[in-house]
């Protein structure tokens, strides 16, 4: 399970160990994605990118998961634009944002978002958040539930974001499987070769965009190295932090990926010790999210919960039905 860039850790310690980068494109690449980037200041000295799919009608914020731009956004936003204003926003210490250290980072990143939301005078849009996001999610709408009009989790209800004594703890999803392969040389002869290769490996397709914001390159415009970036600091903090959330005051749709489905590799592996490892990780983290899942739909009983077999990443392994449950939810508000 990968949260963003790295396998062989779970949904919730691989955001700890992620090496995501700056913004990396060559001169003569354009992104192709319909939207246009500009920039918000958050506070002295640091400013957060916010891409804009354009559209109209309710407001929509996608905040993407640990390690991941709001790049990783470019060809599933577009797809929302036709009832909705989408934008996305990238997270400080990732991409093009800016960072400084914070001694709270879950305050700061919720009152990231909150500055955000000012700025672009935004009337109570709806906050979708993947992975990790969904701590960010649930500090927004326990502190400001009057700012915005519902909450979106894509499989990312995790106890980050809602804790219930029924449910498992953290440290159950804080378990390691195989380790990935790593890219070779023919991989990295340009950014379109890395992601035909990304996509091999894990099962979905990642954006170019968001490739080349999670790869440094060389003088030539290949893809060189992940780089490491300030923001995976904040991680940790969150994940182990004491304060808890324990209640969601607005309408939710909580997507679970349940059952997980594994990688690419390692469903094509011809290694024993490989799928064998594989399977004790994908039997424990699926048995953990079914709990977690079962947790949210009793603590939360409000909320739509969704279960969609696929990647982590459920929004590229599954677009339609993600879609379809999104389109859904959003079509209901009030």
């Amino acid at each position: 399970m990968r949260c963003c860039g790295q396998a062989g850790f779970s949904i919730l310690s691989v955001a700890l160990f992620v090496t995501p980068a700056y913004s990396q494109a060559s001169a003569s690449w354009r992104d192709p994605s319909s939207h246009v980037v500009r920039f918000v200041t958050v506070e002295k000295g640091v400013r957060l990118e916010v891409l804009d799919w354009g559209g109209s009608g309710t407001p929509v914020v996608l905040l993407a998961g640990g390690g991941n731009t709001a790049h990783v956004f470019d060809e599933f936003a577009p797809k929302l634009t036709s009832n909705h204003h989408v934008y996305g926003i990238t997270r400080r210490g990732f991409g093009a944002s800016g960072f400084s250290t914070s001694e709270n980072p879950l305050d700061r990143l919720r009152d990231d978002v909150l500055t955000v939301i000012g700025a672009l005078k935004l009337k109570r849009p709806v906050l979708v958040g993947h992975s990790i996001a969904g701590a960010e999610l649930s500090a927004v709408a326990t502190s400001h539930p009057d700012r915005i009009a519902g909450l979106v989790y894509i499989d990312a209800a995790y106890p980050y974001a809602f804790e219930s004594a029924n449910g498992p703890s953290m440290k159950e999803f804080q378990i390691s499987g195989p380790r990935a392969p790593r890219p070779s040389g023919a991989d990295l002869a340009s950014f379109g070769s890395l992601q035909e290769w990304d996509a091999e490996v894990y099962g979905y397709r990642r954006p170019e965009s968001e490739i080349r914001q999670t790869w440094d390159s060389d003088s030539s415009g290949r893809p060189r190295k992940e780089r490491d970036a300030p923001g995976a600091q904040s991680f940790m903090a969150i994940m182990t932090s004491t304060s808890k959330f324990t209640k969601i005051p607005v309408p939710v749709l909580a997507i679970f990926a349940s059952p997980h489905t594994p990688e690419n590799w390692i469903a094509k592996s011809t290694n024993p010790a490989v799928r064998e490892e594989g399977s004790a990780y994908y039997t424990a983290i699926n048995a953990s999210t079914e709990r977690q899942t079962r947790a949210f739909e009793a603590g939360v009983p409000a909320a739509r919960v969704v279960r969609l077999r696929g990647a982590h990443h459920i929004f590229l392994s599954d677009e339609p039905d993600t879609l379809r449950e999104m389109r859904a939810f959003l079509g209901n508000l009030k």
